[in-house]
């Protein structure tokens, strides 16, 4: 790459006018963002990021699960695409940011490269992938689940939401059911730019964070099981109630939480959904999800274990039924030795101040990083906030990041 590579930078002012757009389109009362996974104004951006994509040049094309793929020819017909990008969906109270900056950040790589009449050997092909935050249908990161072969897009397309409306109905709703055969084995690489959503880069005032790798993860469902009964005159050694069973579980996950607290691993108690959650009545049924982060694979296991291990204790001291229904892992891996270099290259070689640090939240690349080479960057994002209406990040924020994605991608891609 020449030395005129090297000193090319994004144009940020038009980045950010793309992401001040992005946040007219599900605006919430309080300035952040509410775009589910497949929502009308899911719809709305999507057909944007394609109308930009198209006008910058690329060939836009989109799976059968709603993943969209927007490709900038290379100058060798062999030469597999780079793969940058992130997700436009949002949560139901989610900032402007998430996800959002990895998308548009890519978006203005390819503006940038037209700018500057850059070709590269490799083709860069931009991608939003479907349903990450899981907000509407779970699991999350679904579009590029099925993208690495992790999970079957039958199963996919037949998650559902709230409303009993499968993914796959969604996806025909907004017209962006493709049929394009795209999979991993066609790409070289993935890079992904995201907000770090914590405060470790803004709290240092440390302009590029390099995501070495990923803390694990164990997610899962437990379901307890009682009785109903009359709240008045059922006696205390009869009683059956499962929001008591679901009260001992949530104590146990937070006590193995703070027992790896020192190490840096945490556990959360998120969702209880309770029946028949009436008046008078005792609850003859809980589901709960909980999920354990570690940053080394082998104690977030641990702490499954220890969970597991706990269960009839549990259950003797509420006097339920007590089971582990379904779980799902993720995390747990290092990012591409070769990948992580080149980051690490491009913001030493630009002066910027730099921070190595595992990612604690799941990101789609964690899925791509199973089947092919991949990285991320942080940019620091204010205060740390994100999944949060007033999630913010300043030109001055994002700056750093976006050019150091622009040169490694250019060094993977190589610019000729």
């Amino acid at each position: 790459m020449t030395t005129r590579h090297n000193n090319i930078r994004a144009d940020i002012g038009r980045l950010w006018a793309s992401l001040m757009r992005s946040a007219e389109i599900g605006t919430t009362p309080k300035g952040g963002l509410k775009r589910l996974a497949l929502s009308a104004d899911d719809g709305v951006m999507r057909r944007e990021f394609v109308e930009w994509c198209e006008a910058a040049g690329c060939k836009v094309e989109i799976d059968p699960i709603g993943n969209i793929f927007a490709f900038r020819p290379g100058t060798d017909p062999t030469a597999k695409p780079v793969l940058v990008g992130s997700h436009l969906d949002t949560q139901i109270k989610g900032g402007r940011f998430d996800g959002i900056l990895g998308v548009l950040a890519g978006l203005e790589l390819v503006r940038t490269l037209n700018d500057h009449g850059i070709q590269t050997r490799h083709p860069v092909a931009l991608v939003n992938w479907t349903n990450e935050e899981g907000a509407r249908f779970e699991p999350p990161m679904i579009g590029s689940g099925v993208f690495t072969g992790g999970k079957a897009l039958d199963f996919a397309l037949s998650r559902t939401d709230k409303d009993g409306i499968t993914l796959g109905q969604a996806l025909g709703e907004i017209g962006f059911q493709g049929k394009a055969k795209i999979n991993a084995d066609m790409f070289d690489s993935l890079f992904e730019l995201h907000i770090e959503q914590g405060p470790r880069l803004d709290d240092a005032k440390i302009q590029v964070g390099i995501v070495t790798g990923a803390f694990g993860v164990r997610g899962f469902v437990v379901e307890v099981t009682g009785e109903t009964g009359h709240v008045g005159p059922t006696p205390m050694a009869k009683r059956h109630n499962a929001l008591v069973g679901a009260a001992h579980v949530t104590l146990a996950v937070e006590e193995i939480g703070w027992s790896e607290a020192q190490n840096h691993g945490k556990s959360t108690t998120m969702r209880v959904k309770v029946e028949p959650n009436l008046l008078g009545i005792l609850p003859d049924f809980v589901e709960m999800t909980c999920d354990f982060r570690h940053p080394e694979e082998p104690s977030v296991i641990k702490m499954m274990d220890a969970f597991k291990a706990r269960i009839p204790e549990l259950e003797e001291r509420s006097r339920c039924r007590i089971a582990v229904k379904e779980g799902w892992a993720y995390g747990g891996m290092r990012f591409d030795a070769d990948c992580v270099d080149l980051v690490r290259d491009a913001a030493q070689k630009a002066g910027y101040s730099t921070l190595d640090l595992l990612t604690e939240a799941g990101h789609d690349a964690m899925h791509v990083a199973e089947v092919l080479p991949a990285a991320m960057i942080f940019t620091p994002c204010e205060g740390g906030l994100s999944h949060n209406e007033a999630e913010n990040v300043s030109l001055a924020d994002i700056e750093p990041g976006v050019n150091v994605l622009l040169q490694a991608v250019l060094a993977r891609a190589g610019a000729v």
